[in-house]
């Protein structure tokens, strides 16, 4: 008999119901992937597929409480005291067992022992430093210590050093248990062992050899949010074929790995939890938000991604996060990710029409006599490529743009009729040249630069170039006169130059004199964010008809300020 208002189930205390009760009372707030997750299994109580038996959930929830402790500040040496989110999680995904009609229902023929474990595998889904990983560990070290005898269980991620973290932490947990191996248990390198069960736990990663012919028991896959493909999952589901009751948790934030390994989970477990898909052996504990706005709007809603802010997480930390992120795009969609589970589109845009846009315009003969800083981006021979020289004045911190465009004849003649007709318009008024032929012509380029110091006496302290496209161009130049600097362009180099060039932008601080390809390229530029934070600019939600040419240059143009702003400021006062 179920009873929500008591939380029991046959006369027992529940967790689950008890995070429900509270659920319903309205004192946490959760989104609606878990809220479907959460009706689908109180409908199962009353499955005659299934029995709900506490007593395996129970026992590793007194062991975690009772035993382990935290091994990170600032709760370290502390008992590790479940949240209730958590119980209810380890009490679902050990308490459901099917019972032989729900068995003989689903897999066909009698099951080979009565009340085996429903679930096979869960999929858990928090924002970061919510306590997920330290929940993990504390389930794995429990498992290793009073779970089945001669369990092998084995810590997971795509890399070595992801796959140490929970591998690390569990070992912590031994320690404090165990400081001196009367326990039964021991850590080395390797693995982590308990001698009276026969019991180990190790690592495997996507660099582990022989990942194959395992025999697996248990699994935790940490992060899997940076796997692009299924490979070191696939190894593990495969390794625990022989097993009555195999356990797989993949514990994860959302990530920036677009079409990866989780994209593909995650919509298969939604299509289960909506009912297009039959799977019973699949829980998902999905904490996510429902909306972009709700982030902004409703601070309680932070509840849905974060089951435990207030008390793991910080207030003070998101509103910190958000504070930054309100200026700076990058850390919008990195916060959004992995504080909110809310994942972002493709090629998000990097800035606003309105934050991009600036009428100012300026005369180049104001120029005569400056020193600037160059950026060239040669996308590609048949393509559009631009010239930049960045000028600053003394006493005016507005960074004022030259800019040049070329592009092959030939391209102009393929491009659909609304580009040719911009590219012969803006070739009229001077801001583009044409190259005869299929390929730009490079020497044009360095002519752009010689007549900047020819006609105006603008000339260029350094000039930017990515050393993978332009050998010959870099030779050319240097022969001229010209310091060219070799660069990479990569996320690494990139991710600062650019926000500093965003909050220019947004300030109005960058006076490209309202060239209309400039405008073009920068309201092109789509965001793509790593694991670390760090941006990079690519298409708009990836399409191969925009050009974001001019937007690079002018990329590469603060990454000569910022690499040398110190003595770019001191010659030009």
């Amino acid at each position: 008999m179920v009873d929500i208002q008591s939380a029991t189930i046959n006369g027992q205390h529940s967790w689950f119901l008890e995070y429900v009760k509270e659920i319903r009372a309205g004192n946490i707030v959760i989104g609606n992937d878990l809220r479907m997750q959460l009706d689908n299994l109180l409908e199962d109580l009353e499955s005659p597929w299934y029995v709900y038996d506490t007593k395996d959930a129970v026992w590793r929830m007194r062991f975690i409480e009772g035993f382990c402790k935290h091994t990170k500040s600032p709760f370290y040496g502390q008992p590790f005291i479940l949240e209730l989110w958590q119980k209810a999680f380890i009490e679902v995904f050990y308490s459901f067992k099917w019972t032989a009609e729900g068995y003989t229902e689903y897999y066909g023929g009698a099951p080979p022992k009565d009340f085996l474990r429903r679930f096979k595998k869960a999929i858990l889904l928090v924002a970061r430093k919510n306590g997920k990983s330290s929940l993990c560990s504390a389930i794995a070290f429990a498992e290793l210590m009073v779970g089945p005898p001669g369990s092998d269980i084995v810590c997971s991620s795509n890399d070595d050093k992801q796959a140490r973290i929970i591998f690390d932490e569990t070992g912590v947990m031994r320690q404090l248990f165990d400081p001196f191996g009367k326990r039964g248990t021991h850590k080395n390198l390797q693995a982590i062992f308990n001698y009276n069960t026969n019991s180990k736990m190790f690592r495997l990663s996507d660099r582990t050899s022989n990942k194959e012919g395992r025999n697996i028991d248990g699994a935790i896959l940490d992060e899997s949010h940076e796997m692009v493909d299924n490979i070191i999952a696939k190894s593990i589901e495969q390794s625990q074929s022989t097993k009555d009751e195999p356990w797989f948790i993949n514990i994860t934030t959302e990530g920036f790995v677009n079409d990866g390994y989780l994209d593909k989970e995650l919509k298969y477990a939604r299509a289960v939890l909506r009912g297009d898909i039959e799977d019973p052996t699949l829980l998902s504990f999905l904490y996510t938000q429902d909306s972009e706005n709700e982030i902004w709007q409703d601070e309680r809603s932070w509840m849905k991604s974060n089951p435990s802010l207030g008390r793991i997480k910080k207030r003070k930390y998101i509103i910190d996060q958000m504070n930054k992120a309100r200026y700076d795009k990058g850390e919008r969609l990195f916060m959004l990710t992995k504080d909110f589970n809310w994942k972002m589109a493709v090629g998000e845009a990097w800035l606003l029409p309105d934050e991009l846009e600036n009428p100012a315009t300026f005369n180049i003969e104001d120029l005569r006599g400056a020193i600037g800083l160059g950026g060239v981006d040669l996308s590609e021979t048949t393509d559009l490529c631009a010239a930049k020289l960045l000028v600053m004045r003394p006493g005016d911190n507005t960074k004022y743009v030259i800019q040049k465009y070329w592009i092959p004849e030939a391209r102009v003649e393929a491009g659909s009729k609304e580009d040719k007709q911009n590219y012969l318009e803006w070739a009229r008024q001077g801001l583009l040249e044409i190259s005869p032929g299929n390929e730009n012509d490079f020497r044009l380029i360095t002519q752009w630069f010689v007549r900047l110091v020819k006609e105006f006496n603008i000339r260029p302290f350094k000039i930017g170039i990515d050393r993978w496209q332009a050998h010959y161009l870099i030779k050319e130049l240097e022969e001229t006169g010209f310091d060219c600097v070799k660069l990479t362009f990569n996320k690494k180099t990139v991710s600062n130059p650019m926000k500093l060039c965003e909050a220019d932008l947004k300030s109005k601080l960058v006076n490209y004199n309202n060239n209309p390809i400039d405008r073009w390229c920068l309201s092109n530029v789509g965001l793509e964010v790593d694991s670390e934070g760090l941006i990079f600019p690519v298409k708009v939600q990836g399409l191969a008809n925009k050009r974001i040419d001019g937007a690079v240059a002018l990329i590469i143009c603060y990454m000569m300020y910022q690499w040398n702003r110190t003595e770019y400021l001191q010659i030009i006062r």
